[in-house]
């Protein structure tokens, strides 16, 4: 017995070997009208086995792309349609480029430490006030989502001033946070019947 992973890989799985036995068969025809009419009954099978996706702009032209990936694009036949270049196959995505800046605390993350540059050049006053107040509580939030011992709010004041290069100064005295609360799933009671007594 013979098992699919001792055989050779198939470039496009979700097909199945037996329509890749179709194909590699194909290849073996000598007639070309019968490679061509060989050809076009794959293409149809290939088409039925997803039959939702035959309402998809240019699902034939994917047939027939299949079917030449499928035969490593040595069968020759008239293509009703240009197919794709195997080399365009074989061409690697640009890298994406990340951002290489480290982040102080990690479970803060990056926006919070944007949040803090935004806060040191905003101007005095209520509504700079108002933008620390919501950033400590964001950070004492992830604080403890992070950790999920309790934190003092000094401690959550600190780390804002450490952020911020010592330029935010709070005391927890007259900045308070916001206490977090934490939901613990109660648990289902369990009635269980085999404890009760049976009186017969």
């Amino acid at each position: 017995m013979e098992y699919n992973t001792q055989q050779r890989k198939l470039p496009l799985p979700e097909y199945g070997r037996s329509v890749q036995n179709m194909v590699d068969y194909a290849l073996t025809i000598e007639d070309r009208e019968e490679r061509q009419r060989c050809a076009n009954t794959i293409v149809n099978i290939m088409g039925g086995m997803f039959p939702h996706l035959r309402d998809v702009a240019d699902f034939k032209h994917k047939l027939w792309d299949h079917l030449a990936i499928m035969a490593d694009f040595k069968l020759d036949i008239d293509y009703p349609v240009d197919i794709v270049k195997k080399e365009s196959l074989e061409v690697k995505p640009d890298r994406i480029p990340y951002s290489q800046n480290n982040i102080r605390y990690r479970h803060y993350g990056r926006f919070v430490q944007d949040m803090i540059k935004i806060a040191i050049d905003y101007p005095e006053g209520e509504e700079r006030n108002q933008l620390l107040k919501l950033i400590a509580n964001h950070m004492k939030k992830d604080y403890q989502n992070w950790n999920k011992d309790g934190v003092e709010d000094q401690k959550i004041l600190d780390d804002l001033c450490e952020l911020s290069g010592g330029k935010i100064k709070l005391s927890a005295d007259d900045f308070h946070l916001v206490e977090q609360r934490t939901f613990t799933p109660r648990r289902r009671q369990v009635n269980n019947n085999n404890q009760q007594k049976r009186k017969y």
